[in-house]
């Protein structure tokens, strides 16, 4: 038994090595770790933009003067004019517009005044009305909302007025108060001013440079109870409705213009008023008086009587006003794309995924086709095109509609412009449709399926993105 008794040493097992699992899990990760941080901080990163909506608006100042068909009525006799009507209200033909007078009128009674001329229960709550409401929507950068109220309510006030003349002329007219009273009327329907500037018959063919300038403008008003001769002017009609605002283009303007008509005569344009800050929409025709010489005339056959006592206006004329997604103009860029009717998709029946069927032949020389999936950026319905990716596919390659035997011989590409589109951390590229632009900015069209929507995240420099990159921010 002693002989077979062998002595084993235990310090030979302690000198034994052995893998540690855990050591080797950690020390990968931990190079993992490493590398990826410093991937991460020596990447470059890439500028984000929120896609947003908003709007361009391109407009040019011009001073305007007005022509419209006008009459002048003038005294047939001598006498203190008082009228019947307020301005800017319409005069029916032969109604009562003026009376002439050989002494001036007596003034009414300041009692009698309180109460003849007092408003009426409706015109006050008008007024009320109309002043709440400005004063619930108040802000201190909209000064063009208290003009208004004014306006408002001034022409309450005047209708009142008018009113009430009428009836304190009438009453003299009954009760013969005044020896030698004259009344006239209006020669022909109109909207009846208070004012002469010798401009009412001026005409476009007439019009040149020294009418366009309001230095020495003068506008001559005539008041109740003014003394006049006869053949003196006592008011003017308006008798159309058409009007126009002429203004001064220059060379630059006109070739604007000009491209916009694209060989057509007139063009539709949008026009500002700066003093109340409405906006209309008129027919503008361009006349050359010589080499130098362009006006523009901006026909309207509405809302004449708005600026009937106004013989110059302030206008911005906008070129461009288009609203939608407001894009940088350094995030777009150009991918080549494949046009493709629509009728050469198909889908693959066993992934659901869209694609075409590509015409191979074997060694010899068999046809046949084969499914190749493909990516679809956008579909022009209208001519029932689609524009797909050029991945997978070359020039010359043929496509075989399916069942049908129609064949298509792929040729070049064309270019599309779209942005980056990072939501999902990685680049995807989304055709851009573009109405119009400013210096730094594009206005897309926005609600196409295969476009951007507001809130989107595209890369703000187009440039230096690929498709399905990752896109570190």
């Amino acid at each position: 038994m002693a002989e077979n008794n062998e002595i084993i040493s235990l310090q030979h097992y302690k000198k034994k090595s052995h893998w540690n699992i855990g050591l080797v899990l950690f020390g990968v990760i931990f190079v993992y770790l490493a590398v990826t941080i410093v991937t991460y901080l020596t990447k470059d990163r890439v500028a984000v933009y929120e896609v947003r909506q908003g709007s361009i608006l391109k407009d040019t100042d011009y001073t305007g003067i007005v022509l419209r068909e006008e009459k002048i009525v003038s005294a047939e006799q001598d006498g203190y004019v008082n009228y019947f009507l307020e301005e800017g209200q319409k005069a029916a033909f032969h109604s009562n517009i003026y009376t002439l007078t050989p002494q001036k009128l007596p003034e009414v009674k300041s009692t009698e005044a309180e109460e003849e001329f007092a408003l009426r229960s409706d015109e006050w709550n008008s007024i009320l009305t109309r002043a709440q409401a400005f004063n619930e929507s108040y802000r201190p950068e909209d000064f063009h909302a208290a003009v208004t109220l004014l306006n408002e309510t001034d022409s309450i006030l005047k209708s009142n007025t008018a009113q009430n003349r009428m009836t304190h002329l009438n009453t003299l007219l009954l009760e013969g108060g005044v020896d030698g009273m004259q009344v006239y009327g209006a020669p022909e329907d109109g909207i009846i001013e208070y004012s002469v500037d010798g401009y009412e018959t001026l005409t476009l063919d007439e019009l040149t440079d020294r009418h366009l300038d309001k230095t020495g403008y003068i506008s001559a008003s005539i008041e109740n109870n003014t003394q006049v001769s006869a053949g003196d002017a006592v008011c003017r009609l308006i008798t159309g409705e058409e009007w126009t605002v002429v203004i001064k283009l220059t060379a630059e303007m006109e070739d604007t213009f000009r491209a916009k008509m694209d060989g057509k005569t007139d063009l539709n344009v949008k026009i500002r008023f700066v003093k109340d800050n409405q906006t209309l929409n008129g027919n503008l025709q361009i006349y050359n008086r010589g080499k130098d010489d362009a006006y523009g005339y901006i026909t309207f056959n509405h809302s004449m009587i708005r600026y009937a006592n106004d013989r110059f206006l302030e206008v911005e004329l906008i070129l461009e006003d288009e609203s939608g997604l407001k894009i940088p103009k350094s995030s777009v860029t150009e991918k080549e794309f494949y046009f493709v009717p629509t009728d050469f998709l198909t889908t693959d029946p066993s992934s659901s995924e869209t694609g075409v069927l590509l015409e191979t032949k074997d060694r010899k020389g068999n046809a046949s086709s084969e499914f190749c999936g493909v990516t679809v950026y956008g579909r022009d319905e209208q001519n029932g095109i689609v524009y797909i990716d050029p991945g997978g596919m070359k020039k010359g390659d043929v496509l075989v509609m399916p069942n049908a035997s129609e064949k298509l011989t792929l040729g070049d590409t064309d270019t599309l412009y779209g942005v980056y589109n990072v939501n999902k951390g990685y680049a995807v590229f989304k055709l851009v449709n573009i109405l119009c632009e400013s210096e730094e900015y594009y206005i897309i069209e926005k609600g196409n399926n295969y476009g951007l929507s507001n809130y989107d995240r595209i890369a703000l420099d187009g440039s230096v993105v690929r498709e399905n990159d990752i896109v570190i921010q």
